[in-house]
């Protein structure tokens, strides 16, 4: 996180993170689609021509978060490459991350890739020397438009074996992927409030924040309650 009390500016750092192919780029995508014109920054990419991300994707979304006290918050967004070759760019795409979201594959072929995937987030987060437990993280089970993939059973089983939020999403069509970022949001500002105490030095509260972020890109009404009680409530807070 960067903190500039004179330009009322937070900027946080979220990644997507996952093996290859599994939708890191493609929810991205369908993040800035869904998103306001007039708070999304340029997505950039960067990919080879078999439609692979090489290195990744930044996704500045500019929010403004305190309505009357003149804050902004700055989001970007990051992917990492999938490929087992590219494992120092993804531990360098980690550095200063506020919160993971974990793109797992929820095609039935894609068990043990989901699994080396998670492992080698572990792995490169030791390097950086951070753990598991004190990175807000998030798992989303993307590609439940597909045949062959694992049931919504089985991820609500293993969903309760761990603390992370678990969300079902399909990128390509958009289902999803809001939900998964407002709780990545959410449970990075929260942290970030304990350890900062953000809600006394800036007058707002994480759940004010949220509001606000969401109204500021574009979700009105009652798509916005929606969203965001899917968000909380599968973010473990119902």
């Amino acid at each position: 996180m960067q903190l500039n009390f004179s330009a009322r500016e937070v900027a946080i750092k979220l990644v997507y993170y996952g093996p290859a192919l599994s939708g890191k780029t493609t929810n991205l995508k369908a993040l800035h689609e869904l998103s306001r014109e007039g708070s999304r920054g340029r997505l950039m990419t960067l990919e080879t021509k078999d439609d692979r991300t090489l290195f990744f994707d930044m996704l500045p979304l500019v929010l403004e978060a305190g309505e009357g006290t003149g804050l902004s918050l700055r989001v970007k967004v990051f992917t990492v490459p999938g490929q087992v070759v590219h494992a120092s760019t993804r531990r360098l795409v980690l550095q200063g991350a506020d919160g993971v979201a974990f793109i797992a594959d929820s095609q039935l072929s894609e068990v043990a890739n989901n699994a080396a995937s998670y492992l080698d987030l572990r792995s490169n987060l030791k390097e950086l020397g951070r753990t598991m437990s004190d990175v807000p993280l998030v798992i989303q089970f993307n590609k439940r438009d597909l045949p062959d993939i694992r049931s919504d059973e089985e991820i609500a089983s293993l969903a309760k074996r761990g603390k992370e939020p678990v969300y079902k999403a399909s990128a390509v069509t958009g289902e999803g992927v809001v939900e998964s970022f407002f709780g990545l949001l959410d449970r990075a500002w929260r942290k970030l409030d304990v350890e900062h105490d953000l809600t006394h030095k800036l007058g707002v509260g994480p759940d004010a924040l949220l509001e606000r972020a969401a109204a500021s890109l574009g979700y009105e009404g009652e798509g916005r309650a929606r969203m965001l009680s899917s968000a909380r409530v599968e973010g473990g807070r119902s």
